[in-house]
């Protein structure tokens, strides 16, 4: 493939779409939760588009934590640190995407050749050691609880950070350092060439950091995927970033009588949106400034969408299309 520009769709789903409700949180759960979302994507790739699939892991990092910390008190076991956590979850989720998607692209007769393989590679991100982001925990992780039972959550585990998050609930924060450079990138380009999908990234990528020779090693904490997504898609030349998320449009005044749902928005109407305090940090916050950053940096256009919509989005401009 000599140019994915125009082929190439970099699309990042969220690690809370693939928990559909309180009940249904078990590693089947999510499976079955893939497989309804990845129908959407093949729909995507059906069409003559390549993906790179990216995708959440805020609530899987933080079953993996709970876990952790029920097994150091009941029996002992040493916790697992959340740099692991995240290079667990990324494998553990790209894997089901990867035997999802191409399990669908072979039962729409699409599995000859490269195009109907997809391949789901670890994906390290460097971050600075000196981000602000270690010192002030911002990115939400686990389950979401009420807010009466904060106290005892704090006098349980003394070293969680709890806020509130867009007022769904209560959840733990962890530092959230800004991506700065995707460690496979190479890997990516040639395993796109070959004309392969991908999944690839997930989580926001394993943060590490260079030390001056170059050496990497991994620290303690969870990228924001959709940065993460849009340094990728930068990274790559994808002309189109989709962001998928629970709602088909985002909205302004969310939640008021004045609500309005955003169709075609340039980057400028969008920005001055989010300074004026549209889009909330913990919710469409990050997204936004994601998709910003990918126009900036020389993207065409980016789909905040539900996945369900994410063909029609793709061939006729539903969602919200932010464009230059």
């Amino acid at each position: 493939m000599n140019d994915t520009r125009n082929r190439l769709a970099v699309i990042a789903i969220g690690g809370n779409s693939l928990i559909r409700a309180k009940d249904k949180q078990s590693v089947t759960d999510q499976y079955e939760a893939i497989c309804r979302t990845v129908c959407h994507i093949a729909d995507v790739v059906e069409s003559g588009r390549q993906v790179c699939v990216t995708h959440g892991n805020g609530p899987q990092v933080g079953f993996i934590l709970l876990r952790s910390e029920l097994a150091r008190r009941q029996a002992g076991l040493h916790p697992v640190p959340l740099v692991s956590c995240v290079a667990d979850s990324q494998g553990a989720i790209g894997w089901q995407i990867q035997q999802a998607l191409a399990n669908e692209l072979r039962a729409r007769g699409l599995g000859g050749g490269s195009r109907g393989q997809v391949v789901s590679l670890v994906t390290q991100v460097v971050v600075d050691a000196d981000d602000p982001g270690f010192g002030n925990p911002t990115k939400f992780v686990g389950e979401f609880y009420a807010e009466s039972e904060v106290p005892a959550l704090r006098a349980q585990n003394p070293q969680w950070v709890l806020k509130a998050d867009a007022n769904r609930g209560w959840r733990r924060v962890v530092p959230s350092p800004l991506p700065r450079r995707i460690v496979e990138i190479d890997a990516i380009r040639a395993l796109l060439a070959a004309g392969f999908n991908l999944v690839a990234a997930g989580g926001g990528g394993i943060p590490v950091v260079a030390d001056e020779a170059g050496g990497l090693r991994g620290v303690d904490a969870v990228i924001d995927k959709d940065l993460a997504s849009s340094l990728l898609a930068n990274r790559l030349g994808a002309d189109t970033l989709v962001i998928s998320t629970a709602v088909e449009k985002v909205c302004i005044d969310f939640g008021t009588p004045s609500q309005r749902e955003l169709s075609r928005v340039t980057a400028a109407e969008m920005r001055a949106h989010l300074a004026a305090g549209q889009f909330p940090e913990g919710s469409m916050g990050p997204k936004v400034k994601a998709a910003l950053d990918f126009l900036a940096n020389g993207g065409e256009r980016v789909i905040i969408t539900t996945p369900e919509n994410l063909k029609n989005a793709m061939a006729d401009g539903g969602g919200t299309q932010v464009v230059n």
